[in-house]
């Protein structure tokens, strides 16, 4: 009942838009090596990705594949070996607003209420406290946050937590969204609710979404595509399109189509795990 009265809140928003799409992202050649008392270990192999604006992708892959270099390489966070990053053909050489990032952990500022949270960044850009006070307040109804906007991280749950930190990082208007694998961490039952949130408010505001996993149900139910990687070096080993219609619901996960790409995706999942075992 409280996830279908999330629903019809943020179906209601005024967030709502028909501007175009934006975000695209070209990923040229991408190599990562990492040098540690002598030694190098190449993270990623020559990684190349073309994402259209509004495009969810998925890259999913075992661990060690370096997935989340790759996120924080487009991020701005990390400066590669080789190979660069654009993003709407402007090049990346360090974290801008044009992109937001979503962490594992929730990384909300303790002392500041769920309101305050989100609100932060606006505030550094001096965005006028009138106007703070509107955008806040519609992303709150967006994700059914509304009557929490004056609680502590600590008096929310983790899934309210990671709503907070999802709007934080989209209050800004970024071009993409980049997710490192922000559900991992919450119950099934909420991790449920969560994927479909994000599909609800990806549908709305129609930013570009690229979102690192290593759950293969959860890469199926969210993607557009997925890019599925390789280990030791990190490569991208298939580029999958999801042929789900949307909108998509959990139930579809019993259906025989996702049973079927659920199999493929394992078998190509699986055989990178093996390697990754044998050589570890």
């Amino acid at each position: 009942m409280r996830q279908e009265t999330m629903k019809k809140e943020m179906l209601t928003s005024p967030l709502t838009t028909d501007s175009k799409p934006k975000g695209a992202v070209n990923v040229e050649g991408i190599s990562m090596i990492f040098s540690r008392q002598g030694h190098s270990n190449q993270v990623l192999d020559s990684i190349n990705l073309q994402i259209k604006p509004g495009e969810l992708v998925c890259l999913l892959g075992p661990s060690g594949c370096g997935k989340s270099t790759l996120l924080n390489i487009i991020a701005g966070f990390v400066r590669p070996t080789a190979g660069y990053v654009m993003v709407d053909q402007k090049p990346v050489k360090k974290p801008g607003a044009d992109r937001g990032f979503v962490f594992q952990q929730y990384s909300l500022l303790p002392w500041k209420t769920t309101f305050q949270n989100i609100e932060f960044g606006l505030k550094i850009k001096g965005v006028p406290k009138s106007e703070r006070e509107d955008m806040v307040g519609e992303y709150l109804n967006l994700v059914g946050l509304a009557k929490y906007r004056n609680a502590y991280p600590s008096q929310l749950s983790g899934g309210m937590q990671q709503r907070a930190s999802i709007v934080r990082a989209l209050v800004n208007s970024p071009s993409v969204l980049l997710m490192d694998e922000p559900f991992a961490a919450l119950d099934a039952q909420t991790r449920h609710m969560m994927q479909e949130l994000l599909l609800t408010i990806w549908s709305t505001l129609k930013t570009t979404v690229i979102f690192v996993t290593h759950d293969i149900e959860e890469a199926i139910f969210l993607g557009d595509r997925i890019f599925v990687m390789g280990v030791q070096p990190g490569r991208i080993k298939a580029d999958l399109e999801i042929p789900l219609t949307r909108p998509r619901h959990v139930d579809d996960m019993l259906t025989p189509e996702f049973t079927q790409l659920n199999r493929q995706v394992f078998e190509l999942i699986r055989e990178e795990t093996l390697k990754s075992m044998e050589k570890g």
